[in-house]
């Protein structure tokens, strides 16, 4: 997430509703950490964000940079595609709430596919943690994946018996 440009469309959209940051943050954070985050200074978290976005009366989707999540969604599953395990599970990591299913289906087969390299490198403790964290993001959403699941399963039995 830019900071710079996030905090800068949630004071362009503050300004446009006309209102001041103590109008904006209510009880829910501190006029100090609007101004923080407006800055660039901090980065808000979901929920702060969700709030702001309802505030403001400003899409999620236009506040969240990268501005379109179909391309991040993209991007991310060409990274996959390509063995950028990396890569895809950075940018699933971006992907907003919305779209919380497809993230963690690309990153369940990210972190397999990391666990399968660290373990063919004998690095056993990186390679059990990325096989519990596929396991983990395998059994979630709409996308939930049996077979990702059982590879990552079994590649945690192996590791044991190493």
């Amino acid at each position: 997430m830019d900071a710079q440009k996030l905090g800068r469309k949630i004071r362009e959209a503050r300004l446009a509703k006309r209102l001041t940051q103590s109008e904006v943050v209510g009880d829910f954070i501190t006029r100090n950490m609007l101004s923080q985050i407006e800055s660039g200074a901090a980065t808000p978290s979901m929920k702060t964000l969700e709030y702001l976005s309802n505030v403001l009366s400003v899409p999620m989707s236009q506040l969240v940079p990268g501005d379109d999540p179909i391309e991040t969604l993209t991007q991310a599953k060409t990274a996959l595609m390509q063995g950028q395990a990396e890569r895809a599970l950075s940018l699933a990591g971006d992907l907003i709430h919305d779209l919380h299913d497809e993230s963690d289906a690309i990153a369940a087969r990210a972190h397999l596919m990391l666990a399968r390299q660290f373990a063919q490198h004998h690095e056993y403790v990186s390679a059990a943690t990325h096989a519990r964290l596929a396991a983990e993001r395998a059994q979630r959403g709409i996308y939930a994946c049996a077979d990702v699941r059982a590879g990552a399963l079994s590649l945690l039995d192996e590791i044991g018996q190493s």
